[in-house]
Order: C-alpha cells, then structure tokens, then sequence
C-alpha cells in the first residue's frame, strides 16, 4: 500500500507538512495524491476512534456482533443480500467471512430489545437467510488498533480475611 495511505490511516489528522517530513515527498504532491485518492473512492472517509465507555451516558446503547447463514442467490452469489442487510440503519458494518456462517454483521442498538426485534422482525425473515448467531459486545479493549483505557471500576468487593 502507498505509504501515504498508511500514514493517514493511523492518524487522518496528519498535515501534508507532516506527511512530507515523514516521506520526503512535497506538501503539494502530497495533497494533490491525496484529494486523487478521495476522488476515486479510495479514502471514503475520516473518523476519530471514540472510547465510548468514557463519553456513555447511560449503559443502555448495545452493539451487537450477528453471524448470518445465508443461500446465495443464482448469478448474483452472496452481494445482492449482503447490500439488502446492509441497508437497514442498524447495520454498521457488514462482511463476507469465511466458516460455518456466511456474513457478520455489526449492528448497533439503543437496548438489548431494539437488536433483538432487528433480529427477529427485520434480518431472519429475509428470505435467503437460513439463520443467525448473536454476539452481544460486553467491554472493548482495542478498536482500529488503538488500546481503549477504561474507567477505573470501584472495588466493591468484600474484604475477607482469616
């Protein structure tokens, strides 16, 4: 991959300035490479890694992991049913795996009950779905290669002693 493009994938905030320094290229070939790559769909967006559990509100969002066994349909495989679930709203992210299930799904939620109708009112009644497994997403630990750090829990346990 271009060394560019793995510069701003670790860090979208980087200047060209910075990038030069780092490359040897000029700033100016710089930005005309990037706004090319934005152009042609290659860099399809910039995004901030958020730890969640620090700015959380309240502990009712609820993001789910759903593998789905799907049939492919003739001449069209695994996409066209892919672009259906995908679709929907709730649905982040969406990937084509390999093993007992077809596709994982990310989706996201505002309580467990909100995934759990997704479920069963929006993605098992698809037609070529033959069924699905979900993962609730208890705490994370790394995001996009980034250690998240963690609010520290106060210790309610119970002293014992002998």
């Amino acid at each position: 991959m271009d060394e560019i493009l793995e510069i701003l994938e670790k860090d979208g905030r980087m200047s060209p300035e910075d990038i030069s320094k780092m490359t040897g290229k000029k700033p100016a070939d710089i930005k005309k490479t990037v706004k090319k790559y934005e152009k042609e769909g290659v860099i399809l967006k910039y995004k901030a890694v958020i730890n969640r559990e620090l700015v959380r509100e309240n502990d009712s969002e609820v993001r789910a992991l759903i593998e789905v066994n799907i049939v492919p349909q003739k001449d069209l495989g695994f996409d066209k049913i892919a672009e259906r679930i995908y679709s929907f709203p709730e649905v982040t992210s969406c990937y084509l795996i390999s093993g007992t299930y077809d596709l994982l799904v990310v989706i996201e939620g505002k309580n467990l009950r909100t995934v759990s109708n997704f479920v069963a009112e929006k993605l098992s009644c698809l037609e070529h779905v033959r069924g699905t497994a979900t993962h609730f997403l208890l705490k994370k630990y790394k995001e996009d290669g980034v250690i998240l750090k963690h609010k520290p829990e106060e210790n309610k346990r119970i002293a014992i002693s002998y």
